[in-house]
């Protein structure tokens, strides 16, 4: 299911809009004038009909000064123009170019065909119009050698830029062959492609006359110029297929000259105001630059003002802190005199001289309890060392006994179940030391068979 377009009123106008003036660029049409005005504008408005149909017309002022004749209710004509859409009223007008107060014959047909043609293969399209350059060095006319028209654009250009290359490209402009030589002229240039402009003009005439403008040949040589091609064919009125395909027309061979070439007059003027601006913003630039400079100069301050300042600064505060370190010393020196007195009048000689005493008596006291002291460790100690003495190892030796080791180990032996018999042991004696062999041994001691004696 295909999603429903919505358009809205601004935009299907100008899909129509865009629809009309591309299939219709220029159309000729044949009909009867109605309701012709001429307001304040000077504009022509008028309707055009024919038996079934009508359609709103315009011609604006700039075209219909043009005309040699003023039309009117009830008059038939044929004109030149193309379809214009008008959005804010949603209506659709012919805006004509051109209008003759007659129909065309068989040459007319076959020029609607062939730009019908040519338009459809976007001949016409101002997408494929190139630019004019600015100031052209050189320009070459393709046109007779003869008559009017070459002596006027020649005339013309060096009146307006005396010092541009003129080149002259010779051809029929009418008659047989005359399409045939303007392409090849048009192609000539192209491959030499040592010009700027090319400019096609004859004078007006019939549209016999100015067939060979009109053919497909002289269209599509026209067309295929990278050279930017100016068509100057006839008079104001009379259009040509030359002058649609060309990227430029030009009403008159005159009109030409003025499109291709600027006033050297006018271009002297304008770089000199153009260097008269310059050298004026220059001038107030630089006077403004030169006010502002003034204001920060005169906002600043002479660098020695500025030190003599500091200077002076300088020198209060070093007698202000000069001043407060006095007060401060002063202030600190009657504090100490304040207190000296106070310690005077509470002297702590007496003090001393009752604590020396206190201080000599105990001390005495101390050495008394000291020595007591002392003394009693003393007989203490002897105390202690005799029976040290009767304690030591060695007089229990002197007194005959001994120690027995066990070997190898070296422990003390007290019970006979440490030793075994053929073991070796050692017996330490008083003065010296038995290495023996146990060959008996017995759990009862000499001193509890003593006591069993007993």
């Amino acid at each position: 299911m295909h999603k429903k377009q919505i358009y809205t009123v601004s935009q299907l106008t100008a899909n129509i809009k865009e629809l009309l003036e591309e299939k219709f660029p220029f159309v000729w049409i044949f009909g009867e004038i109605s309701n012709f005005r001429i307001p304040s504008s000077k504009h022509y408005y008028f309707t055009i009909k024919d038996d079934s149909a009508q359609m709103n017309a315009v011609m604006f002022r700039y075209q219909n000064t043009n005309l040699k004749f003023l039309p009117e209710d009830g008059m038939n004509v044929t004109g030149l123009g193309r379809i214009n859409v008008y959005a804010p009223k949603g209506t659709y007008q012919i805006i004509f170019e051109h209008l003759e107060p007659k129909g065309v014959g068989a040459l007319q047909a076959a020029f609607e065909q062939l730009k019908k043609r040519l338009s459809s293969e976007g001949f016409f399209d101002e997408k494929y119009k190139k630019k004019l350059p600015f100031l052209p060095k050189k320009i070459s006319i393709i046109t007779s050698p003869t008559g009017a028209v070459v002596q006027d654009l020649i005339e013309n250009i060096n009146r307006r830029f005396n010092n541009i290359h003129i080149e002259i490209m010779p051809v029929k402009v009418q008659g047989d062959g005359s399409q045939q030589q303007i392409a090849n002229s048009l192609k000539i240039l192209n491959k030499l492609n040592n010009t700027d402009i090319i400019i096609l003009a004859r004078g007006g005439g019939s549209l016999e006359d100015l067939y060979a403008f009109n053919t497909e040949i002289v269209a599509r040589a026209t067309f295929a110029s990278k050279i930017p091609v100016v068509s100057a064919v006839g008079h104001e009125t009379d259009y040509t297929i030359a002058d649609f395909v060309a990227d430029v027309r030009a009403s008159t061979p005159s009109s030409a000259a003025e499109l291709a070439v600027p006033l050297k007059k006018e271009l002297h003027k304008r770089c000199k105001d153009l260097s008269e601006s310059i050298k004026n913003r220059f001038d107030k630039y630089i006077e403004f630059q030169r006010q502002s400079l003034n204001k920060i100069s005169g906002r600043l301050i002479n660098p020695k003002k500025k030190i003599g300042d500091y200077m002076l600064r300088v020198d209060e505060l070093n007698m202000r802190l000069t001043k407060a370190m006095n007060n401060i010393y002063k202030q600190k020196h009657e504090q100490l005199e304040l207190r000296a007195k106070r310690i005077y009048a509470n002297s702590p000689l007496m003090k001393i001289s009752n604590i020396e005493e206190r201080l000599k008596f105990f001390t005495n006291n101390l050495f008394y309890f000291q020595k007591n002291i002392i003394n009693t460790k003393h007989a203490e100690l002897n105390n202690l060392k005799d029976s040290l003495q009767a304690l030591n190892p060695a007089s229990v030796l002197h007194r005959g006994y001994s120690i027995t080791r066990t070997l190898p180990g070296k422990h003390v032996v007290t019970d006979e179940k440490q030793i075994s018999i053929n073991q070796d042991i050692e017996v330490i004696i008083d003065r010296g030391m038995l290495q023996c062999k146990v060959t008996r041994k017995s759990s009862n001691n000499m001193f509890n068979q003593a006591n069993e004696k007993e």
